[in-house]
């Protein structure tokens, strides 16, 4: 993927959530702050503009000044403190934004006669606080407003991205959907609890919750359970599981050396497991 810097405003005074803070409300049990940085966590350096607190992973803080002046003052805070020829720019209160926009706007700025690529959501509104920009032109469109205005506070974003040549890119509408108001909320932790989407969402905030940065293909756990469940006893599902995690981190440690890998070894003690699983209750029905 191509190399970028992430800036993620985390500031605001969040007033019809009644002043809450907003960045660390939780949604499916993560902070809507820490959901964003998951979704950035391949950018170079990440810039998060706001008051400091635990993340999932480290970043650079940042305050805009003056404290309060707005989402252009602190975009230019964030871009003080980045490198890179392109910058991923995020407010800090998107449950639903993933890598896969991330690499979508990214792509989309490749073409050279952009200078930037920003979401459209689906009433066709622009959304600045989830697009990528070039260096160069931002950095110039912020500074001559800045000349023009005397300061960058209070200052709308529309006054930047109306002077730059931008690409509109249309995706998953959900991956704007930001959180301004309880309503907003209550209806993304809903929306993560859809039979469709519950699943991952919870493994992903296992592993977050865990330290751990693993795929593995939960069908064949799932598989796994069911086949314990129904061949032994049903209390033999999340114990057989529990034991295939254990000998597969036991043998990925000792494979470490040979370029062996957690998830590969996840698969193989299944695979194991399940035969095993399998040959109990053909006996059963044996007997």
């Amino acid at each position: 993927m191509t190399a970028y810097d992430a800036i993620v405003l985390a500031g605001g005074a969040a007033k019809r959530l009644g002043g809450a803070d907003k960045p660390g409300i939780r949604v499916g049990g993560r902070a809507l702050l820490d959901r964003v940085l998951a979704a950035c966590a391949d950018a170079s350096t990440t810039v998060v503009v706001g008051g400091r607190r635990p993340t999932v992973r480290p970043v650079t803080w940042a305050y805009e000044e003056p404290r309060g002046g707005g989402p252009l003052a602190a975009l230019d805070a964030g871009v003080r403190r980045t490198t890179a020829d392109r910058f991923l720019v995020l407010s800090a209160d998107l449950p639903f934004l993933g890598p896969g926009t991330v690499g979508a706007l990214l792509s989309a700025v490749r073409e050279e006669r952009w200078e930037g690529a920003l979401c459209v959501d689906r009433q066709g509104r622009d959304q600045p606080l989830v697009a990528v920009y070039r260096a160069e032109p931002l950095r110039r469109e912020l500074a001559l407003l800045a000349a023009e205005h005397g300061g960058l506070s209070g200052l709308p974003l529309r006054l930047l991205t109306s002077e730059m040549d931008l690409a509109r890119v249309e995706l998953d509408p959900l991956a704007s959907f930001d959180c301004d108001t309880w309503e907003d909320i209550a209806v993304a932790r809903a929306r993560i609890r859809e039979h469709g989407a519950v699943l991952d969402e919870w493994i992903t905030a296992v592993k977050n919750e865990l330290g751990i940065e693993l795929d593995v293909d939960t069908d064949v756990l799932l598989d796994l359970a069911r086949d314990a469940a129904h061949g032994v006893a049903r209390p033999a599902a999340p114990l057989t599981t529990f034991l295939v995690g254990y000998a597969a981190a036991k043998a990925a440690g000792e494979a470490a050396g040979e370029g062996g890998d957690g998830a590969t070894a996840v698969a193989e003690a299944a695979r194991k497991a399940a035969a095993l699983a399998l040959r109990w209750a053909d006996e059963n029905e044996k007997r």
